[in-house]
């Protein structure tokens, strides 16, 4: 098994005619079966065109009526991000997984309020993406550095989540699913979130977590493995030396009001049982430290 996505997903991708969407809708398609899983592309007024054999719609419904598509990889321009996401949403797709960065924060905000009580999950936005190594990429991650596993990655950080990636498989562990999940102030899935659907996956025997300064989703998801993970977690949190009231890197990472510093989410990750590391290059020995 997996998490969110698996052989069975059929994909659509918004935003297919662009140069980003075109060149890594050929990288997932070249990946495991993604040529099996990528069914359909949206981009209006381009309906009845195709890309790679991909049929081309003009509509996220369109494209769910005819091809059965399940699943949407966003790599729509900013501004028209969130309407793209509120379109697969109310297509009532499974999963939404938005790699767009720069979404503006209000546009999200009446995104997020659209999805209450909705079936949608989102990941995302200005996210890597989801791969089930050797099986399904959609994003933006590098394949090759995936191996079938079973540690579960989940990161704030795309550039984190490769160098995890590329650790746990150089000292010979593969991974069951690898998200991840945006580092934007509002986005879908946290942490918590993607810990209880590995907690529930049979094919993940530990998690690897990366987080980062900022919010409060680390501390929450500390909480919760606390009371309810039953799986080892090995956890890096980027930030330590970040000053107060300074954005670093993504949006949603910034201290205010004393709350979301490193230390902080240290603190309360330990407290919670969680094997923390503080030194990036560390986190693949250490999980193999721990599996022991």
């Amino acid at each position: 098994m997996s998490i969110l996505i698996d052989s069975s997903s059929r994909v659509v991708t918004q935003g297919i005619t662009g140069k980003t969407g075109q060149f890594h809708t050929r990288m997932c398609l070249d990946y495991a079966v993604g040529r099996d899983c990528f069914v359909a592309g949206v981009t209006p007024g381009k309906g009845g065109e195709s890309f790679e054999d991909i049929p081309i719609f003009d509509s996220v419904v369109e494209a769910r009526e005819k091809t059965g598509c399940n699943v949407s990889v966003i790599y729509v321009p900013p501004k028209f991000a969130a309407a793209a996401i509120d379109e697969a949403v109310d297509a009532e797709l499974d999963l939404v997984i938005c790699i767009t960065e720069g979404i503006p924060i209000h546009d999200m905000i009446k995104t997020r309020r659209r999805m209450v009580g909705k079936k949608t999950l989102l990941v995302g936005p200005n996210c890597p993406g989801v791969v089930t190594p050797d099986i399904l990429k959609i994003g933006i991650m590098p394949g090759y550095i995936h191996q079938k596993g079973a540690i579960g990655v989940v990161s704030r950080s795309g550039t984190l989540t490769y160098e995890v990636v590329d650790q746990l498989s150089k000292v010979g562990l593969g991974q069951s699913t690898c998200v991840g999940i945006g580092g934007d102030p509002i986005n879908g899935l946290k942490h918590r979130d993607i810990m209880a659907l590995f907690n529930e996956d049979s094919a993940t025997e530990a998690v690897v977590m990366c987080g980062e300064i900022g919010g409060t989703d680390e501390e929450d998801c500390a909480r919760w493995i606390e009371q309810h993970m039953t799986k080892p977690v090995v956890a890096f949190i980027a930030g330590v030396t970040a000053p107060t009231g300074k954005r670093m890197g993504h949006a949603g990472a910034i201290i205010a009001g004393g709350k979301g510093t490193a230390h902080e989410k240290i603190a309360t990750l330990k407290t919670a049982g969680v094997h923390v590391t503080q030194n990036p290059a560390e986190i693949g020995a250490l999980m193999k430290e721990v599996l022991r």
